[in-house]
């Protein structure tokens, strides 16, 4: 492989901010693998954000790349899985495609197939775009893929603030992740934060129904593992709240122990693991980290706590939640899917195809 930028490269990234900046450019925020994508000829490489390669698990990507791609390129983007039935991206199943055996990433690449979202062009042909301005590479990634099919798709984009706000409220409903706005003169710098992120941030009331403990250890929280009711009155397990300071670790686990309890009549115990219900035994072990033991200790389901996060995926919260602060006054009871914001219902092959 012989390209004016060569693997490995990692993705230019973004920083959270508050609000959509005015005079930028816009894009959706896709919720999946961030990857840079090499073609050269008949050679592909799929670059991770941490420039592993990723090429084995997406043969189908491969082929789309040798189907749509010019013939020599570098091309940024995401690579996503889209759950058409729920009308929604599908993170977990996304996650399940990293499968150490061929059989497997085989079969699940005909089962859940991956699509690529390109949104910025490195390279084409012998020409290195890093250093113009985005604006251009933008154009000239138009115009790469102008050609394109389905499953490579070229993200939507504007200039107008309005529709930038209208994307940020509408696209959520299609499992989308907030935004991203770029100056138009921005060059392309490598694991740098100079883009922009603007994510949805709201809050929920959770029972606190175990923790684990801390890798520092045997006498400080690592993290508080939330709960909702849903309609059955079944507590879900939902995600976690975990950014603590060693003090608070330690003062929290103190202040926990008198909860501390047995599985047995526990809601997430081995009975509602084997029913199949949501709980946090069924992931007692990473697949990305074998050797980090997720177990956790039940705690009696009577403490509720706020938190912040950014959306739902699926009954989850897609990313680890932040703590606000104990609500003495809340029942746990009270903690249930209902006080939720639910986002705007969204076609997402309408975000595909440029809303």
């Amino acid at each position: 492989m012989r390209l004016p930028v060569m693997p490995p490269v990692a993705p230019m990234l973004a920083k959270p901010i508050g609000d959509i900046p005015a005079d930028q450019l816009y894009e959706p925020k896709w919720d999946g693998f961030r990857s840079v994508i090499f073609r050269d000829g008949a050679e592909v490489e799929i670059g991770s954000r941490n420039e592993r390669p990723m090429t084995r698990y997406f043969p189908e990507v491969v082929e789309a790349v040798l189907a749509n791609f010019p013939e020599r390129a570098v091309i940024d983007g995401e690579i996503v899985v889209a759950d058409t039935e729920r009308n929604t991206l599908d993170f977990e199943a996304l996650q399940q495609r990293i499968h150490p055996a061929a059989s497997r990433v085989k079969l699940l690449s005909g089962q859940t197939p991956a699509s690529f979202i390109a949104f910025d062009l490195l390279a084409v042909g012998d020409d290195d775009l890093t250093e113009r301005p985005f604006e251009e590479r933008r154009a000239r990634l138009e115009e790469a893929l102008a050609q394109a099919g389905a499953p490579v798709h070229v993200t939507p984009l504007t200039g107008d603030l309005d529709t930038a706000r209208r994307w940020f409220e509408q696209f959520e409903g299609a499992g989308l992740d907030g935004l991203i706005a770029k100056k138009r003169d921005l060059t392309y710098q490598p694991d740098k934060r100079v883009m922009s992120k603007i994510k949805h941030e709201r809050t929920a009331d959770c029972v606190v129904a175990g923790y684990r403990v801390h890798k520092s250890g045997p006498d400080a929280l690592g993290s508080l593992l939330l709960g909702l009711f849903d309609d059955r009155d079944v507590l879900n397990s939902v995600g976690v709240v975990g950014a603590f300071p060693m003090a608070t670790r330690k003062q929290l686990f103190a202040e926990l122990q008198p909860l501390v309890t047995s599985f047995e009549g526990h809601p997430w115990d081995w009975a509602a693991h084997e029913q199949g219900e949501r709980t946090p035994r069924k992931n007692e072990t990473s697949r990305w980290n074998a050797g980090k033991d997720l177990s956790f200790v039940p705690l009696r389901p009577e403490r509720v706590v706020e938190v912040r996060y950014d959306y739902m995926e699926g009954q989850r919260f897609r990313h680890t939640a932040q703590f606000v602060r104990w609500r003495p006054d809340r029942d746990p009871e009270s903690c249930t899917y209902e006080q939720l914001e639910r986002p705007v219902s969204f076609d997402l092959a309408d975000v595909l195809m440029g809303a």
